[in-house]
């Protein structure tokens, strides 16, 4: 079991965070069958042929692991806006001596990487670079959809409940006990959070696992898996007929579709419909009280009211 003691100070600097990076990774551990929530059939079918034509195999090699993965080719983000961009640039701002240590412990045959943990690192972070790009941007919008829904519960739990009831439902091996958040493993550690506190980082490639990133220069983090993986890559249901006949075809669909808050950007995409069209249908079904809205950085998120939600019963 690994404990995370919150202490005083610890205790006041929960943050939640989305890490493009970690996204990046998790995809790779899917395709290479360390991972793998049966949702993502859909996208893997894809994403497997694309990966098989990219030159990534010293990364594949890195991500062998099942037991340790690298904490520096995922560095915890600092809030829900970090870019993969700007991950990129704290990868190739690694140490050496840090990345020499991080390969150290990885229980692969890794020959096929420089000696040099310098080239080492920046080869990575190429190859890194490329599987963000060719396997997980194309749908970032729709993952980091999923991802600040998820916060979004979080975050309404925790102002309801505090941080038990914020935990309660995250991930069957995670509890809090006493001011400590314990993590099921097989290593035995006891892990005084200092003045940076905790950051809670979903990933909806993670299931069914847990990861805690606590040791080294890096910010202490727990990745957890992500709510709504199961409805990710499913279209959704046609909305019932007579809901259609009342509110017309198009707001039926935006109504029935957000069963998990998303942007307008986001729910254009799904529907096949430009932004501008859907911003007018959601102002209107938000004024008739069957939306409301929640702010995520720049963005605004839509999410069913309770009569939204009766509206949809059978």
């Amino acid at each position: 079991m690994i404990e995370l003691v919150l202490g005083t100070t610890g205790a006041h600097r929960l943050r939640f965070a989305v890490s493009p990076l970690e996204e990046a990774l998790g995809a790779i551990q899917v395709i290479t069958g360390s991972r793998g929530h049966p949702a993502h059939l859909p996208w893997l079918r894809g994403a497997a042929e694309r990966a098989r034509r990219l030159p990534l195999g010293e990364l594949f090699r890195v991500l062998g692991h099942r037991h340790y993965l690298t904490d520096f080719l995922s560095p915890p983000p600092t809030t829900p806006e970090t870019t993969a961009a700007a991950q990129l640039a704290q990868v190739r701002a690694t140490p050496p001596e840090q990345v020499a240590l991080e390969l150290a412990r990885v229980d692969a045959d890794l020959g096929a990487l420089p000696d040099d943990p310098e080239r080492a690192r920046d080869l990575l972070a190429d190859q890194l670079e490329i599987a963000w790009t060719e396997l997980v941007e194309p749908d970032w919008p729709r993952l980091r959809d999923a991802l600040l829904a998820d916060i979004g519960h979080r975050a309404r739990r925790l102002a309801l409940g505090g941080l038990a009831h914020a935990l309660a439902d995250l991930h069957p091996g995670v509890r809090l006990t006493g001011d400590a958040v314990c993590v099921d493993s097989a290593s035995r550690e006891r892990i005084h959070l200092d003045d940076r506190g905790l950051q809670l980082v979903p990933s909806v490639f993670a299931w069914p696992g847990l990861g805690v990133v606590a040791g080294g220069p890096w910010q202490p983090a727990l990745l957890y898996p992500a709510r709504g993986v199961a409805e990710l890559w499913s279209a959704p249901d046609r909305p019932p007929g007579a809901l259609t006949g009342v509110l017309g075809r198009t707001k039926a669909a935006l109504l029935d579709t957000l069963n998990r808050p998303a942007g307008t950007t986001e729910l254009a995409r799904r529907l096949g419909l430009a932004p501008s069209t859907v911003s007018g249908h959601l102002t209107a079904l938000r004024a008739a009280g069957l939306l409301a809205t929640t702010r995520h950085g720049h963005e605004v998120h839509y999410h069913r009211t309770g009569l939204g939600d009766a509206l949809l019963r059978p």
